[in-house]
């Protein structure tokens, strides 16, 4: 078979795949079809004429927002990641896990002193409660001294300052 007929039976096959199909599919898509021929021509073939596989866009989901106009606290930590003692500074942050039933976000607090996890949360969405379902968690288990405790995250539009601690007045009194 002349390389011009074997690419008018490429081209057909990779474009009824919607152009998803790379040489090693195409070629034992060629050979189930009767059309013997080798795998090195059929991968030459495609190199030079430009015909290879789209590559699958990654699903990402973003857990971090900074482009809101919420307000936003100050960073009272500066880089401090190491307090002298336990209940001093907590931090935060959010990610997600593929599940079987779909995305679930994951929220997740941490003493900085100890490195343990004190408060945790888990929602299908990423609604700022996930953030204060796992701080109050935290606050309910450790019982930090009131006023001396400094919760740090970043920058994302589920725990803007005004609004984390008004919609969590049980630990207003908890924060610095």
């Amino acid at each position: 078979m002349s390389d011009a007929a074997l690419l008018a039976h490429i081209r057909a096959v990779y474009a009824e795949h919607r152009g998803a199909y790379g040489w090693p599919r195409i070629w034992r898509e060629l050979l189930k079809r009767s059309i013997r021929v080798g795998k090195q021509r059929v991968q030459q073939l495609m190199q030079q004429h430009g015909i290879r596989a789209r590559s699958k866009r990654r699903f990402r989901v973003m857990t971090t927002d900074s482009r809101h106009d919420l307000p936003i606290a100050p960073n009272l930590l500066n880089r401090n990641f190491t307090p002298a003692g336990p209940n001093q500074a907590w931090t935060g942050d959010l990610t997600y896990i593929a599940t079987e039933e779909g995305w679930l976000f994951l929220a997740v607090v941490i003493d900085l002193f100890s490195r343990k996890v004190v408060g945790w949360s888990m929602r299908p969405d990423m609604h700022r409660s996930l953030v204060i379902d796992a701080l109050e968690m935290g606050v309910y288990q450790r019982r930090p001294q009131a006023g001396g405790l400094i919760f740090h995250s970043d920058r994302g539009s589920q725990t803007p300052a005004r609004i984390f601690v008004r919609s969590s007045r049980s630990m207003a009194c908890w924060l610095r």
